[in-house]
């Protein structure tokens, strides 16, 4: 819902420092990879309640994401590095809510499992409509420099950014702000759904298979 009004006010100090770091050798795939490495030490952190160095690893993957997107638009765009770096954003997000279950599991577990189905939810149908929205040479007008078609919502990237950081200030309300976040997760995919079921059913006509 943010990232649209957001990004242009971060691309010009992210681009400031790709441009740094293309100069020293550093490519997009790498910011990926290392970013990734970073912020799945957040995971053994939690479980040990180091909520401040979770937190530090958490923003550095947030910060690398964005420098990965900036380093590809200077080297060029690749399929291989969009599909590289969605996949480990999905992946990087469940293992947040699984480190605050196992840091206690008995006031998170609940709802450490329904973040990480809500996560489910959100991340299946932005990637099988972008599935389809290439399929059908769809443009996504608001995002024209993803590699991927992006189906926007009511959480998208800045949304969770905030709650993985709310999480961590506030361990102990872990439960009310996952519920919470759970619930807009829920909103936006049911959302998606609706959306992607309309736009792909105008746009394919029924075939019967004989």
């Amino acid at each position: 819902m943010l990232d649209a009004r957001l990004i242009p006010l971060t691309r010009p100090p992210l681009n400031w420092l790709a441009q740094k770091l293309d100069r020293r050798g550093i490519t997009a795939d790498q910011a990926t990879l290392g970013g990734f490495a970073i912020g799945m030490l957040s995971v053994p952190l939690l479980a040990f309640e180091w909520y401040a160095a979770a937190l530090l690893a958490i923003i550095l993957n947030r910060l690398s994401d964005g420098l990965d997107g900036a380093l590809a638009r200077i080297q060029g765009l690749s399929d291989a590095g969009g599909f590289l770096d969605i996949v480990l954003d999905f992946i990087f997000y469940s293992a947040v809510g699984f480190g605050f279950l196992l840091a206690n599991p008995e006031q998170n577990a609940f709802w450490a499992a329904l973040l990480m189905l809500s996560f489910v939810g959100t991340g299946t149908t932005f990637l099988a409509f972008a599935i389809m929205a290439n399929k059908y040479h769809l443009d996504s007008p608001d995002y024209p420099q993803k590699s991927l078609y992006y189906m926007g919502g009511l959480t998208e990237g800045t949304e969770t950014i905030v709650a993985l950081i709310l999480f961590c200030l506030f361990p102990a309300y872990f439960p009310w702000l996952a519920g919470i976040f759970a619930a807009m997760c829920w909103i936006t995919t049911v959302a998606r759904i609706r959306a992607g079921f309309t736009t792909l059913n105008a746009l394919s006509p029924r075939v019967r298979v004989e």
